[in-house]
């Protein structure tokens, strides 16, 4: 599925994904295919939550690992959605094979070193 991709220079972040846009805030980010794929999993994401479930996990599993890390950048790596993004974003063909609800099984992923 595609999703309209669009510049925004005053995000907060690099980039966001609300349903159904695509948000940056450098134009480079347009063309970055992993960067983009990022995203789009996090629009996966969102419709199978149904939008608004979403964010309301995505919110509660921040908050636990605000709690549980000592850095915001260690609570939000560590939010399951993030996970499977940053885990899977170079992954280009990633989409087309993933499952229903699969960020269920980067609960206890890591990162590589």
């Amino acid at each position: 599925m595609k999703f309209p991709v669009l510049f925004f220079s005053f995000l907060p972040a690099d980039g966001m994904a609300l349903f159904p846009f695509i948000l940056v805030k450098e134009r480079k980010y347009k063309n970055d295919a992993a960067f983009v794929n990022h995203e789009r999993i996090h629009l996966s994401q969102q419709l199978e939550l149904l939008l608004l479930g979403f964010y309301i996990a995505y919110l509660i599993n921040y908050l636990i690992n605000r709690s549980k890390y000592k850095t915001h950048d260690e609570a939000y790596r560590n939010i399951v959605f993030e996970k499977e993004a940053y885990l899977m974003e170079a992954d280009l063909g990633y989409l087309k094979r993933r499952k229903l609800w699969g960020w269920l099984k980067f609960r206890k992923a890591t990162y590589p070193d």
